[in-house]
């Protein structure tokens, strides 16, 4: 008859997790986990690490990044890492914010940069090394970077493949036709026009919403440019530009 409570232990006697025997019924389960748990290392756990920081190195250099790039992808994590003395996979993100907001508080650019790594090598661990992480260690790999103090860009290692010129003219004439048929039909032409001008152009939606007429200038080069106020850079502010309208640009406007 199979029973799951057994008699306590004397609690005068200390006994070591892998050197309980193995018991028999269905607490032989957890004396199997526990007696597994208990041969794990620290030093496996910090040598899987190293290994895991060589391969993201290995993984960034085939993106074609500089060597002086791929070292400073992982110098943040090694130091939070560092700092608590444990792996990556066990840090939490109570942790990583008093670390940042404590001893390694920086510019505001910098910590940036900082979380920016720190949360793109989680996405690597995630998608390469989270079901062994956890067959290995019981551990769940999740980036400590939670929303409240993720960036907007995370890191995506996924290939991107942007439609084709035949399939982008397909929709803007498919949406062009079917103008008539809008409830309003000059706000309907409006962000037609607007999309479009922005797929010729490459400006940004934020950029073409603040140009007026007289930003708009037919003589300049050969189909005409037109100026939009661009994103700043290294806390500049935003500066002007011109903007190309090529002849498809032109004739629509």
């Amino acid at each position: 008859m199979l029973t799951l409570v057994r008699p306590a232990p004397d609690s005068a006697v200390v006994m070591d997790p892998a050197d309980v025997s193995v018991e028999t019924g269905l607490a032989d389960v957890v004396t199997l986990r526990r007696r597994r748990q208990a041969r794990i290392s620290v030093h496996d756990e910090e040598s899987f690490f190293l290994d895991t920081l060589s391969e993201y190195q290995w993984a960034r250099d085939a993106a074609g990044l500089a060597p002086t790039t791929l070292d400073g992808l992982i110098k943040p994590v090694i130091e939070v890492c560092e700092f608590y003395g444990t792996v990556p996979w066990q840090l939490t993100s109570r942790e990583v914010d008093r670390y940042f907001a404590g001893p390694g508080k920086r510019a505001q650019s910098t910590l940036r940069g900082k979380i920016n790594k720190l949360d793109a090598y989680f996405a690597f661990l995630e998608q390469r090394y989270a079901g062994e992480i956890m067959r290995r260690f019981g551990a769940s790999v999740e980036s400590p970077i939670d929303p409240f103090n993720r960036p907007r860009h995370r890191g995506d290692f996924g290939l991107r493949i942007p439609p084709s010129q035949t399939a982008m003219k397909d929709f803007f004439g498919r949406w062009r036709e079917d103008l008539p048929n809008a409830r309003k039909y000059a706000v309907a032409c409006r962000d037609y026009v607007m999309t479009k001008v922005a797929y010729l152009s490459g400006v940004r939606a934020a950029e073409l919403c603040g140009v007026c007429l007289g930003d708009i200038h037919w003589e300049h080069g050969q189909w005409g440019r037109f100026v939009v106020l661009g994103k700043g850079a290294r806390g500049s502010g935003p500066r002007p530009r011109e903007a190309y309208l090529f002849q498809e640009g032109r004739a629509l406007l």
